[in-house]
């Protein structure tokens, strides 16, 4: 233990204090110097010093400050009579270097501080603190391949002590290594004030040592005693390729069947030296001399063997066997590391080699030769040619020869007989002889069947030979269909619209014909019949022409013969339905039609459709005032026809059906049902037989008057429903003057204009006079 000196500077301040009206002058003192030593152990309380005053009054002395009242408290004490100062305890001088206190004198006679003075306690450091690693341990890896001289890892060590003597400063020596290898030698050097690093000379080698452990020590200077610690470095290698891999044998078959593909043939065995596992240890194989690439070579990721598998069939006929060469080397570049001298200097003399782009080991890498036979085995035989085209001509009779199959068979070892038989054949187009391969027709062809493509049928054939196990070829028959003129050109659509105008007008009109040119387009239109001024087409020939409406045409349907000739002359002669109406620039004549007839597209269909409402007006106006009398209601779920009698009244119409159509219900049902006939509404039974003979009558002579009827009858009863009274109901528009129909609800009628007869006029009331004059004056003359 170092003895440490304390020394007290003080600092003399000179003081004025007035006593009895005079300045009086304070005298100064000095202290000598103590020493003391940290951790001094005592005993205590030990004295440190005495403060001596030249004085002629009595005095108390004082001490303030850290050591005292601050900290660290109560490590000195003064005697207030004589000024002497006693240490207490311990000090450490890593936790306080100087404490500052504050001397004072105090004049007892008028209790006032005579003196002050400032003293400062410096703590001198002892060696107590051994040098410390941080972190304790430490881990570390290098590479294998890792040049000598480098830095494999650092170590940081701190002190306590002052840095600024012996007991703060400190050096590094490497105790031990283990294991001791004669390939490597560790060495420390600094790296900064307080941290060292660990250098190799030579070369590493992963198969003499994986792993070293080095234990470094850290001792200070001190003067008295040297502390120390020491640090435990574990030095992990990864293993690289220092190791050649060599093939050092094969096993397997060596030999694949012909045609056979994804088989392993073969497995070559390697041997390395490096660690297994590694990339440095897996190998990685490369064929040599299979320019038609028919191999393939993995490494078994488990045992390191390259296999050897047939990427692509080969055919004994060809080559009965294929030699190739297999060479090896690893994931990761090779290196080597030669110690050719250990001077007495840092590094030592070594010899080294690294793998890279262009620089390659000389004789490296050795091929190994490998020979893989070709077993034959039996070959399906074969079409000649593969892919067959005949032509025959559509409408050719049935059993037409087409052609004669061929097929060879290419084993030169194995059996060539065979037979034919027939594969895909869609629409059972053919005929095939297993024995000679004759193929006939087996029915009539048709160039325009939906099954050609290009006028060509396709059929998948089948030779199959005698061989065990039998072995199949396939072939393809296309059969080229030559076309005939035996479609007629027919009209794509045969139902036009044209609008009405005061010139000439014209609309496109275009034939279609299966068959191919020259006997389909161009076509010869004529127009047939009555035509002269209004209709014509223009030109004649051609696919598309103009069809040309006349203005002395009238609105209407008009039915057109229209005569199509293809390129060589057939024809066909067809209708063609026109339909002219007053439109704008669209045609739009076939929903105008189909609304129009909804209201009346013949003076028929308007006078019919007038004489039912004002038959129905007349009608509503003799019944609107009239009071509904119930009356007894005949039933016919019951045998003998019960009549029920009802006085009870519901709800709905006050007006009641006239006794006249009450009466013709009567003669209906009594017509449905002739066996049972009672009295209804005051009518006899030989009335209603007698009105039934008249109804019958009357129904045979005037039939459309009957229907009329009818009709009306219906509608009658059916105003009678409860709640809804007569005329109460919101009209409905079904269509605006001048637009198409299109109500789903209303049927469409087309009747052509030329189908109304005259004579129906001449039966219509005179009240209908004035509207068949309007929708048809040209019949009214």
């Amino acid at each position: 233990m170092r003895k440490l000196t304390l020394a007290l500077f003080f600092a003399v301040y000179i003081c004025s204090v007035a006593v009895h009206s005079r300045i009086r002058q304070k005298r100064a003192w000095i202290i000598d110097s103590f020493n003391i030593e940290e951790e001094n152990p005592g005993p205590f309380p030990y004295l440190l010093g005495t403060i001596e005053l030249d004085k002629k009054y009595i005095v108390n002395f004082g001490l303030h400050g850290s050591g005292v009242d601050k900290e660290p408290k109560e490590v000195l004490k003064i005697d207030q009579k004589n000024g002497q100062i006693w240490v207490h305890k311990k000090v450490d001088y890593e936790t306080f270097q100087l404490l500052k206190l504050t001397f004072e004198a105090t004049n007892v006679s008028n209790n006032k501080v005579d003196t002050r003075l400032g003293v400062e306690v410096r703590i001198l450091d002892i060696n107590d603190h051994a040098p410390v690693f941080s972190p304790p341990h430490y881990q570390a890896t290098v590479d294998e391949s890792t040049a000598q001289g480098q830095v494999v890892a650092t170590m940081n060590v701190t002190d306590k002590d002052d840095s600024q003597t012996p007991n703060g400063t400190f050096s590094f020596n490497i105790i031990s290594v283990t294991p001791k290898t004669d390939n490597v030698e560790f060495f420390l050097e600094p790296t900064g004030a307080s941290i060292t690093g660990i250098f190799f000379r030579g070369c590493l080698d992963y198969e003499k040592a994986n792993t070293y452990t080095i234990v470094v020590e850290a001792k200070d200077h001190g003067d008295k005693v040297q502390l120390s610690s020491t640090s435990t470095v574990t030095m992990n290698i990864i293993d690289k390729n220092n190791h050649l891999p060599e093939i050092t044998g094969q096993t397997g078959p060596g030999r694949v069947k012909e045609r056979e593909s994804g088989v392993e043939v073969l497995r070559v065995q390697v041997a390395d030296k490096d660690s297994p596992g590694s990339q440095a240890w897996k190998a990685k194989y490369t064929i040599h001399g299979d320019k038609e690439t028919y191999f393939k070579i993995e490494t078994d990721p488990k045992t390191n063997e390259g296999v050897i598998t047939v990427l692509k069939a080969m055919d004994y006929e060809e080559q009965t066997s294929r030699n190739v060469s297999i060479s090896v080397a690893n994931e990761v570049p090779y290196f080597s590391c030669e110690i050719t001298g250990r001077p007495a200097k840092r590094l030592w003399d070594v010899k080294t080699f690294n793998e890279g782009p262009g620089k390659s080991l000389p004789g490296f890498p050795k091929l190994y030769p490998v020979s893989i036979a070709v077993e034959d085995v039996n070959d399906p035989p074969e079409f000649v040619p593969p892919v067959r085209k005949v032509g025959i001509m559509e409408n050719t009779k049935l059993g037409t020869h087409l052609c004669t199959l061929e097929a060879k068979d290419p084993d030169k070892t194995f059996s060539s007989k065979f037979h034919f038989t027939k594969g895909d054949d869609v629409d059972n187009w053919i005929t095939v002889d297993p024995e000679t391969g004759e193929v006939f027709t087996a029915k009539v062809l048709d160039r325009e069947s939906p099954l050609l493509k290009n006028s060509s049928y396709s059929v998948i054939l089948y030779v199959v030979d005698n061989g065990e196990p039998p072995m199949t070829g396939t072939g393809t028959l296309i059969i080229q269909v030559g076309d005939l003129n035996d479609n007629l050109p027919i009209l794509e659509v045969n139902t036009l619209g044209m609008c009405l105008s005061d010139e000439a007008t014209m609309t496109n009109i275009t034939a279609v014909d299966l068959d191919l040119p020259p006997y389909s387009s161009p076509f010869t239109y004529e127009l047939l019949g009555d035509v002269k001024g209004k209709w014509s087409i223009d030109p004649t020939r051609g696919t598309t022409v103009h069809l040309v409406k006349e203005n002395t045409v009238y609105s209407g349907v008009h039915e057109l013969q229209i005569k199509v000739s293809d390129n060589q002359g057939l024809s066909l002669t067809q209708n063609l339905s026109v339909t002219v109406c007053d439109c704008t620039s669209t045609p739009n004549c076939h929903l105008r039609r189909s609304s129009g007839a909804q209201v009346g597209s013949t003076a028929v269909s308007i006078m019919i459709f007038a004489f039912l409402l004002l038959l129905a007006i007349l009608l509503m106006a003799f019944l609107i005032s009239c009071k509904h009398e119930k009356k007894m209601i005949m039933t016919d779920d019951e045998p003998g026809w019960r009549l029920l009698k009802s006085n009870t009244e519901t709800l709905g119409t006050d007006c009641k059906v006239p006794a006249k159509i009450t009466q013709l219900e009567s003669i209906q049902a009594i017509k449905a049902k002739p066996n049972l006939i009672s009295t209804h509404d005051g009518i006899s039974k030989q009335e209603v037989i007698q009105q039934n003979h008249q109804q019958d009558y009357y129904d045979s002579t005037f039939p459309k008057e009957q229907l009329l009827r009818r009709s009306l009858q219906r509608n009658l009863f059916q105003l009678q429903a409860p709640g809804e009274e007569l005329g109460d109901y919101e009209p409905h528009c079904y269509a605006y003057e001048g637009e198409p129909m299109i109500d789903p609800q209303l049927d469409a009628i087309s009747l052509p204009e030329n189908d109304f007869n005259p004579n129906v006029l001449t039966n219509l009331d005179w009240q209908f006079n004035k509207l068949a004059s309007i929708c048809r004056p040209d019949l009214m003359l």
